[in-house]
C-alpha cells in the first residue's frame, strides 16, 4: 500500500502578477562566500534577477 505524502497545494497551477511570467530556470555555480551573501538578502531570487537584468541592460 502506498503512502500519501506531499502537499496537494503544490499541484495547483502557478500564478503570478508579473508583466512577464518567470517560466525558465537558470542554474549556475558560485563560491561559498557569494552564496552566503546572496542568501543573507531579504529576497535572494529577486536580488539575483535584478542583478542579472542590470548587467544585461548595461551591456546594451
Amino acid at each position: 500500500m502506498s503512502k500519501n505524502k506531499g502537499n496537494p497545494d503544490n499541484l495547483k497551477p502557478f500564478t503570478t502578477d508579473r508583466e512577464r511570467p518567470l517560466t525558465e530556470y537558470l542554474h549556475l555555480r558560485v563560491t561559498k562566500e557569494m552564496k552566503e551573501e546572496v542568501k543573507a538578502k531579504d529576497d535572494p531570487p529577486e536580488f539575483c534577477r535584478q542583478a542579472i537584468q542590470e548587467k544585461l541592460d548595461r551591456e546594451k
